[in-house]
């Protein structure tokens, strides 16, 4: 499959708008199992050529497959397409150049967003843009754009560390409100506070070691490869949570 997915990034580059292609998710870390997907990051600049996307994606796929143009997932995840590609899942996921770049800019500034994004319940947190870069394997650049973006963002910009490690400060909140909520046992306020607390913590805390946090999909896990004193945050807050889902629950 590897030789497969390095011939789809070759060719998708040579689509109207497509400037390169990354593989991202488990498979660029070295951490996917044998069932995981391929998830690759077409980068493009400008309106990229949907039409020609949806046919390269039928003739891979072998039966009739749908890109979606800008937003089309969303205003973060943007577009893309799924794909069954000799019986594996390979996903497409297109992401606006510009848009990257212009965040980038903006972690290096300290400055971040956390939008609303169907399949994020904690939010779209906007650092992924430039941490999909930074944990990615480039697999086709033929402008060097895209690898030049690569090498900027190896460095953990420290405007964007103390940022997000002062955020830390609405897990205690969150936690708090949850408190407040638990004696009269409205579960559904007690667990989103709860959730949020936690969401809030994982950033606060990877991006304190320097490590980008990209989803809330083994987040939480991801702590244990820090140091102990972010175990022991962590730890800090599960007891807590432990308290009041107690209270909520009488």
């Amino acid at each position: 499959m590897t030789a497969r997915v390095a011939e789809m990034a070759a060719r998708l580059t040579h689509v109207p708008g497509i400037r390169a292609v990354l593989l991202g998710g488990s498979r660029a870390r070295g951490a996917h199992r044998p069932d995981s997907d391929w998830d690759l990051g077409l980068y493009y600049r400008g309106t990229p050529g949907t039409a020609a996307l949806s046919a390269l994606a039928t003739a891979f796929q072998g039966s009739p497959a749908e890109v979606t143009g800008p937003g089309g997932w969303g205003p973060w995840v943007d577009a893309g397409g799924w794909l069954r590609v000799d019986g594996v899942q390979v996903d497409w996921i297109l992401r606006d150049l510009d848009r990257v770049e212009a965040v980038w800019a903006g972690c290096r500034e300290g400055r971040y967003e956390v939008g609303i994004q169907p399949g994020h319940p904690l939010g779209f947190w906007s650092p992924a843009y430039p941490g999909e870069v930074a944990l990615g394997r480039v697999l086709s650049d033929p402008g060097g754009e895209l690898t030049a973006l690569k090498q900027e963002t190896s460095v953990y910009p420290e405007p964007l560390r103390e940022a997000l490690a002062a955020a830390a400060w609405e897990a205690e909140f969150s936690v708090a409100a949850a408190r407040k909520s638990a004696p009269s046992g409205d579960r559904l306020h007690v667990s989103l506070c709860l959730s949020r607390a936690f969401g809030i913590l994982a950033q606060s805390l990877h991006a304190h070691h320097r490590t980008w946090c990209l989803n809330e999909k083994g987040a939480l896990a991801a702590l244990r490869g820090l140091d102990a004193a972010a175990v022991e945050t962590a730890a800090e807050l599960v007891r807590e949570v432990r308290a009041v889902l107690g209270t909520a629950s009488g």
